[in-house]
C-alpha cells in the first residue's frame, strides 16, 4: 500500500469537514447523552464501512456510470436529510429551562446515523476516486481495501468523538430554551440545504 500516511491525512481532513454526519454528532452530542452520541458515531461508521465495501463492488460501478441509478439513489439520500432538517427545525424547546433532555433509544441514533451516511451516493464515489490512489496494484487488493477501510472508519470514530468532546462545552449554554431553539433551527438549516444540494448536484 502506498503513501499511507498521506491517505490517513486526506481522510482526516475529510472526514473533520463539517457535513450531515458531523452536525448530527454536535446536536446528540449537545442534547442527548453520551450513549446516545456515541451509538450515532458507530451508525455513522458503519455507514462509512458499507460504503466503502459499495464503492468496490459493481453497484459502485453502476451508480459511476448510470445516471439514473445515481440520481435515484441521490434523490432518495436528498429526501432523507431534507426530513431529518425539518424534524430538528420544528423541534421545540422546553420551557423549562432545568429539564431533563429524555433520550432516544441507542439503536434509533444508531440506525440514524447508519441511513443518514448510507443514502447518500456521493461517498461511494469518494472511495472509487480516493483508493486507487493509495493501493497498489502489485500487492493484495482486498488486503489493502480492507485496511483502508476500517482506517477510514476509525477515524470518523475518533474525529467524530473530538467534535462531541468539544461540543459538551457548550452544552450548557444552548441547552437553554432560546439556545435549544437556535441550535435546532441551525441544525435543521443545514441539514435541508445539504438535502437541496444534493439533490441539484450532478456527478
Amino acid at each position: 500500500m502506498e503513501n499511507y500516511l498521506m491517505y490517513v491525512l486526506v481522510a482526516a481532513l475529510t472526514i473533520a469537514s463539517p457535513g450531515p454526519g458531523v452536525i448530527l454528532t454536535i446536536n446528540n452530542a449537545i442534547q442527548r447523552g453520551a450513549a446516545n452520541t456515541f451509538s450515532g458515531i458507530f451508525g455513522i461508521a458503519t455507514g462509512v464501512f458499507i460504503v466503502s465495501v459499495l464503492s468496490a463492488t459493481s453497484i459502485g460501478v453502476i451508480l459511476a456510470t448510470s445516471a439514473v441509478a445515481f440520481t435515484a439513489v441521490k434523490l432518495i439520500g436528498a429526501a432523507y436529510l431534507i426530513y431529518l432538517g425539518i424534524k430538528m427545525w420544528r423541534a421545540q424547546a422546553p420551557l423549562n429551562t432545568h429539564v431533563e433532555l429524555k433520550d432516544k433509544s441507542n439503536i434509533k441514533c444508531y440506525l440514524e446515523g447508519l441511513s443518514l451516511t448510507a443514502s447518500n451516493p456521493k461517498p461511494i464515489l469518494f472511495f472509487m476516486s480516493l483508493f486507487p490512489q493509495f493501493i497498489n496494484s502489485e500487492g493484495s487488493y482486498v488486503a489493502q481495501f480492507i485496511t483502508l477501510s476500517l482506517t477510514f472508519c476509525l477515524l470518523v470514530i475518533i474525529i467524530h468523538s473530538g467534535y462531541a468532546f468539544l461540543s459538551r462545552f457548550a452544552k450548557n449554554k444552548l441547552l437553554e430554551p432560546k439556545g435549544r431553539e437556535v441550535l435546532n433551527k441551525v441544525s435543521g438549516s443545514v441539514f435541508m440545504c445539504f438535502g437541496v444540494g444534493l439533490a441539484t448536484s450532478t456527478k
